[in-house]
């Protein structure tokens, strides 16, 4: 169903909702970030958060209720902890959207609401997931509070594609370089601001962690200088993901560090692929994590063919019961 038929929907049940909460594990709790970042920084009425699905299970907000809209997401609809969120969302009266690929999955059969999203062929359907839930964000702020720049959102929101396309067809022989370079580390630091914190955050534990057995961490650029910055030395391993937006000082002060003390530093700026050339500065912050998130995706499969080590390969992951 379209998205802003869905929220229409949902004011007519209920036109004074309190709350927008999201929920999901991994790489698409990673997903909904955005939209919450959004949420939060343009809702003058409607409370938001974000929780990973199943502490939402074992301690449930108390406004989840008919007052919320909860919005749950898993690629394949399969994950045991987000089905389980998702159904209890239900038990307790909200208005559960969920974001899914595959329509007929667990996940779309215990929601109100089902939104399915692209994963294939381009780089740009990888991230179609990411946008769908900004878009509910966006619609939810707009239809119940009214949003100034809800236009240019939604046409940014079009834009992205093309962009996220143009952007990895650009990054090959750096992504090589990468992989070349940061295969034999035995740990890689992510950090980065604003609406693509949970960018870094996915890459560590996921296509890092998960996907090549291979230490890492990640935190905000902006807690840097309160604690991080004293691993800093030169040759210790970061990848800085910066943004364009009102939060790209926080990440200049840290690559300033990173530089001064001859760390090896990888740098991933949404303005060398042309962000803020195509989407208005009004709302460009918020498009941050496609792009970078999906030139991420391209140094991680180029690390993955240097390190002969697929990023299909678990060793625990679907093969034992945990």
């Amino acid at each position: 169903m379209e998205i802003k038929k869905i929220i229409s929907e949902i004011k007519t049940k209920n036109p004074n909702l309190k709350s927008v909460y999201f929920v999901g594990c991994g790489a698409s709790q990673a997903d909904l970030y955005p939209a919450k970042y959004f949420l939060e920084n343009n809702a003058k009425q409607l409370r938001t958060s974000i929780h990973t699905a199943n502490e939402f299970v074992y301690a449930t907000p108390v406004g989840c209720n008919s007052d919320a809209i909860v919005v749950t997401c898993s690629l394949g609809g399969t994950t045991p902890e987000t089905v389980a969120a998702s159904k209890l969302a239900m038990e307790k009266g909200a208005h559960v959207i969920a974001v899914t690929h595959d329509g007929n999955s667990a996940l779309a059969k215990a929601c109100n609401y089902l939104v399915e999203f692209g994963w294939d062929p381009n780089y740009s359907d990888k991230f179609d997931k990411m946008v769908k839930a900004l878009l509910i964000a966006v619609e939810a702020l707009n239809q119940y509070e009214g949003y100034s720049d809800y236009e240019t959102m939604i046409q940014a929101s079009k834009d992205i594609y093309g962009l996220i396309d143009n952007a990895v067809t650009s990054v090959i022989d750096d992504a090589k370089k990468f992989a070349l370079s940061y295969k034999d580390d035995e740990v890689i630091y992510l950090m980065s601001s604003g609406a693509t914190l949970d960018v870094a955050y996915s890459f560590s534990i996921c296509l890092l962690m998960e996907m090549q057995w291979k230490n890492s961490g990640s935190f905000h650029d902006g807690e840097f200088f309160h604690g991080p910055f004293e691993i800093v030395d030169k040759d210790v391993p970061f990848i800085l993901l910066m943004n364009e937006g009102r939060t790209r000082p926080m990440d200049s002060r840290a690559l300033d560090f990173l530089n001064r003390f001859d760390a090896k530093t990888t740098v991933i700026d949404a303005k060398d692929y042309g962000l803020s050339s195509a989407v208005s500065s009004k709302v460009c912050e918020y498009f941050n994590p496609m792009i970078i998130g999906a030139v991420l995706r391209v140094y991680a499969e180029q690390l993955a063919i240097a390190r002969n080590h697929p990023l299909t390969k678990r060793r625990y992951m679907w093969k034992l019961e945990y």
